[in-house]
């Protein structure tokens, strides 16, 4: 593998983790991001109006690794359900070496591989809701307490005097 910036195609090597890049970006001031990608997380640091941001997003919030084409070949990329949070790792007009680096890619950061059984790419689908222990509770104002009521009616004596202890 050529490492960053040797080539005009962009390949960053997996096994060299932290990898830290800049990458094209169409709303970023420049046209350019940075990125950091770790085995557990992924910064993106970029400037938009002037404003800059860093945005960190655990690895295992990506929705997979998958491959699209360009008009430059083939790109390698881990997916996210925001657009603009999804990473490129590869572009290559070689096929035989993406399926290769797709799977260590897959392996290495714990993340399915994103296709289709014609080899057409696909999203996956929407994530369920996790079971836990609070799921069968009851909404919070379902729980809230309803006004008491007497048992027996309350004891009136009407033409009575009333009687005071004072000293």
């Amino acid at each position: 593998m050529q490492p960053v910036g040797s080539g005009c195609n962009l390949q960053l090597d997996p096994h060299s983790l932290p990898v830290t890049f800049d990458a094209r970006d169409g709303r970023a001031d420049g046209g350019v991001r940075h990125i950091e990608i770790n085995r557990d997380r992924v910064l993106v640091q970029r400037a938009i109006g002037g404003i800059r941001m860093a945005i960190a997003v655990r690895v295992n919030e990506f929705l997979g690794i998958t491959c699209r084409e360009t008009g430059e070949g083939q790109a390698l990329v881990i997916a996210h359900r925001d657009p603009s949070l999804s990473i490129p790792l590869l572009v290559t007009t070689d096929s035989e070496c993406i399926e290769q680096i797709w799977q260590t890619w897959s392996n290495l950061l714990s993340l399915p591989q994103i296709r289709d059984e014609n080899g057409v790419t696909r999203q996956p689908a929407p994530r369920r809701r996790r079971r836990n222990a609070i799921r069968a509770r009851r909404p919070k104002f379902l729980v809230r307490r309803k006004a008491g009521h007497y048992l027996a009616q309350p004891l009136v004596h009407n033409d009575e005097r009333e009687i005071i202890a004072r000293n």
